[in-house]
């Protein structure tokens, strides 16, 4: 049963933005964290950002400046835009939700493919 659902990915060029969209009709945001991760070709998968419960935001050296993650409470929806996007940014991006970032693995969904041409 697929708990989480990503939307939002496509082809864009360098230079360009994306917002991805993280839904759920089984996990309360509100009381778990939400992480993106994305996962390039033959790489493992990494952390991008993250927004916890009290809606503290963390990002990876590589995102942070470009991408911002939010919540929307009311929708129980998490975004992730991503703007000056770059070629290695290309990956699948996927949404994850537990209840704490120390705490693993939580929920995944299946992921959303974001392509970024040079």
């Amino acid at each position: 049963q697929v708990r989480l659902e990503e939307s939002g990915g496509g082809l864009v060029q360098a230079g360009g933005s994306l917002r991805l969209s993280c839904a759920s009709a089984t996990i309360d945001f509100r009381i778990n964290t939400v992480g993106w991760y994305r996962q390039a070709p033959e790489k493992q998968r990494d952390l991008v950002a993250y927004i916890n419960r009290d809606g503290g935001t963390n990002y990876a050296e590589s995102a942070k400046g470009r991408f911002t993650i939010s919540r929307d409470n009311a929708k129980n929806m998490a975004y992730l835009q991503m703007n000056t996007m770059k070629p290695e940014d290309t990956g699948v991006y996927y949404c994850n939700a537990r209840p704490d970032i120390t705490m693993g693995p939580g929920s995944w969904g299946q992921g959303t493919q974001v392509t970024v041409s040079s």
